[in-house]
């Protein structure tokens, strides 16, 4: 299958010239629709540029095609939910209305009551744990890539966009100290982009939680912070994708001596160490079961065994449940 980039030459366009463009569009379309039919999880524009390399795309048209992307989902040529969600600009206490009418509503209810059993949680995954595990990302591709892996294990997914803002990083704080003081060792796994800034998120994630430490009274003293990708020696396992250059998300490059950061000991280090090229979170969606094989790191601090004992102990609680409710209709019905 080909995906390749359809370009409008310069000046103006003669009718067949355009008629080949609408054509290219509509093929490339057609792609990436195509594809999104055998993924099992969405991914941003940006993630689609990775998978479309695959596909003819070349690294040095990747913003174009982005902006392609978001132009064909404003124009219907693609579905606009073909591109992951940003959660954080979803509208809130929006309406939910109910399709039924009054008998076949209360038909629904009474209907429900034999599987209420299944939603009755009485204790926490974590309880019988001396681990409290959360994990932190880059970018929204990689929210949806570990998706599967965090909610087998019951392990908090927060996608915090590069530097995360007061509100989300004391959220996550508190969990931590509420956990701590339950005795646990407390652990947060991050992954995120291989540039210097996405390197030093994760040298940085203890600062910025000791800046909040009054606020919040807690801080990350006893906290273990694992940086488990994206990392040099699995990007050269996978044959990630590097971009040559070290543009970052305001449009500035910190291999330009002009960037305000450039001179930085952190940037300074890693031009030291790998040039003027990084590797985006992004590129595991192109290797998506190669991505969801991190989840070593989850099964680094949590027993493999932990799920089954958990949900065996889940379900004694949901037939104790199940039996209360079906003695309660009785009584009522007698």
């Amino acid at each position: 299958m080909s995906a390749a980039l359809p370009k409008r030459s310069r000046g103006r366009q003669s009718r067949e010239a355009e008629k080949r463009y609408r054509a290219g569009v509509e093929s490339f379309c057609a792609a990436i629709q195509q594809i999104a039919s055998t993924l099992d999880f969405r991914v941003s524009s940006r993630g689609w540029c990775y998978i479309l390399e695959e596909h003819g795309l070349t690294k040095g048209e990747f913003d174009a095609a982005q902006t392609l992307i978001n132009e064909c989902r404003k124009s219907g040529d693609l579905p606009l939910d073909i591109c992951a969600d940003d959660n954080g600009r979803l509208a809130d206490h929006l309406e939910d209305i109910d399709d039924l009418n009054s008998s076949d509503y209360a038909a629904r209810i009474i209907g429900n009551i034999q599987y209420a059993h299944l939603w009755y949680t009485p204790f926490s995954f974590w309880d019988d744990l001396d681990i409290y595990v959360e994990m932190i990302v880059e970018k929204v591709d990689l929210k949806g890539l570990f998706s599967p892996v965090c909610a087998e294990f019951h392990v908090p997914l927060t996608n915090l966009k590069g530097w995360s803002d007061l509100n989300s990083r004391a959220a996550l704080m508190r969990r931590f100290a509420d956990k701590e003081a339950e005795g646990k060792q407390c652990v947060a796994l991050h992954c995120g982009d291989h540039d210097p800034g996405g390197i030093a998120i994760s040298d940085f994630l203890r600062s910025n939680m000791l800046d909040l430490g009054r606020a919040i009274h807690w801080y990350p003293d006893n906290l273990i912070i694992d940086r488990f990708g994206l990392n040099l020696d699995f990007i050269e396992e996978q044959e990630l994708t590097w971009i040559d250059n070290l543009e970052t998300s305001s449009g500035g490059r910190l291999d330009d001596p002009k960037h305000a950061d450039h001179f930085k000991p952190y940037v300074q280090s890693y031009l030291a160490q790998l040039g003027f090229r990084k590797v985006e979170a992004n590129a595991l969606v192109v290797r998506p079961e190669a991505g969801r094989e991190l989840r070593k790191a989850v099964l680094q601090y949590i027993p493999v065994t932990a799920v089954d004992e958990y949900n065996a102990k889940l379900l004694e609680a949901r037939e104790t449940a199940r039996s209360e409710i079906e003695a309660l209709l009785r009584g009522g019905l007698a």
